[in-house]
């Protein structure tokens, strides 16, 4: 059984816009899929319908993964600028009542996890924007949780910071066994990350068409620069294309 399993998802929002039509996707556990798309696709729309956020006007989501075993990552890191990073992380666990000196050593770990060692007690102003994320991510992670959404957590950032939060993120995803839905506009980010691709179209969104990427992890700088890495991006640019045209 997949880890979650949408089916026939519709929405149609209050104002009469339909942002998903006969939607239908399966998400297996532990695995990497990413949900690319035009913007106005309805990529953040399915995202937060899996979460839980908001439901849907037609169709079943099912999962097994319930709002405890969740993990979200925004498009903005959305860190609260009168707390500490280690503050910040250390959240989704004083909700759940988890003692304070647990819940400091568990955001502790959680940031060392994303390279951030050292920087429990900074500000989110005195960060960068890629450290924010990496707060972010923390953030996400620290409840150990099975299933991560991730709406679009890099398109903010330049290209060099980007990369290597790809990468970093491939490694906590590996290390941690986590399940990974990652939305995104990156025809390069989607190939890098994914095992699995989910094009979708617009007006009304659906998904078109779905795509494999075989190449074997991990996934260095050189895959990046590999006939198996432009072939694959190719492919899914041809998809993507075909989308924008549907």
């Amino acid at each position: 059984m997949p880890l979650v399993g949408v089916r026939g998802v519709s929405k149609v929002f209050a104002n009469g816009v339909q942002a998903l039509a006969n939607v239908s996707l399966d998400v297996e556990a532990g695995e990497f899929l990413s949900v690319l798309g035009p913007s106005g696709c309805g990529k953040s729309t399915l995202l937060r319908l899996i979460a839980g956020l908001i439901q849907p006007s037609g169709g079943t989501i099912e999962s097994s993964a319930g709002k405890a075993d969740l993990g979200f990552v925004f498009q903005e890191p959305t860190l609260m600028p009168w707390a500490t990073a280690l503050a910040n992380v250390a959240l989704p666990l004083k909700l759940r009542g988890v003692a304070p000196c647990e819940r400091e050593a568990r955001a502790a770990e959680a940031l060392t996890n994303v390279g951030l060692k050292g920087f429990e007690r900074t500000w989110p102003r005195e960060l960068s924007g890629g450290m924010k994320m990496r707060v972010s991510i923390a953030r996400a992670l620290v409840t150990e949780p099975r299933l991560l959404l991730m709406d679009e957590p890099f398109a903010a950032l330049d290209e060099i910071t980007r990369h290597r939060l790809n990468a970093d993120l491939l490694e906590l995803w590996q290390r941690s066994k986590v399940t990974v839905v990652f939305v995104t506009h990156s025809v390069f980010e989607s190939v890098f990350l994914s095992q699995r691709i989910a094009v979708m179209a617009a007006r009304p969104g659906r998904v078109l068409s779905e795509l494999s990427i075989a190449a074997p992890y991990p996934r260095s700088e050189s895959f990046r620069t590999s006939a198996e890495y432009a072939a694959h991006c190719r492919q899914a640019s041809a998809r993507l294309g075909e989308a924008m045209a549907a």
